[in-house]
């Protein structure tokens, strides 16, 4: 199961850590990882592009990303990840765990 940890701070979300595997399909062949994995690239890349100097740490099969501004814009833009997150969980489930962690 994807470990989708979402930071959140004074009620505004600031980053996230993801980590593991959907176990929907093997390594390679699985659509709800991939999906999570562009999602979360895209998003890493949207918060650079407009400014709001993303920290990002990549491991094995694990990334972390925090805003070092913060602010309604980075977090808006979060929580379309997250609700983007839930509905690959609809239509995958058992594939995600979000969870929303006070930082």
């Amino acid at each position: 199961m994807i470990r989708a940890e979402f930071y959140e701070k004074k009620g505004l979300l600031t980053g996230f850590k993801f980590s593991g595997h959907s176990g929907y399909a093997e390594a390679g062949e699985d659509v709800a990882c991939a999906a999570v994995s562009s999602a979360v690239q895209l998003t890493a890349n949207i918060l650079d592009e407009f400014g709001h100097q993303p920290k990002i740490k990549v491991g094995d099969n694990v990334i972390e990303c925090i805003c070092k501004d913060g602010g309604d814009a980075p977090s808006r833009l979060l929580n379309v990840l997250r609700q983007h997150f839930e509905a690959i969980l609809e239509e995958f489930p058992d594939t995600i765990k979000i969870i929303i962690s006070e930082v």
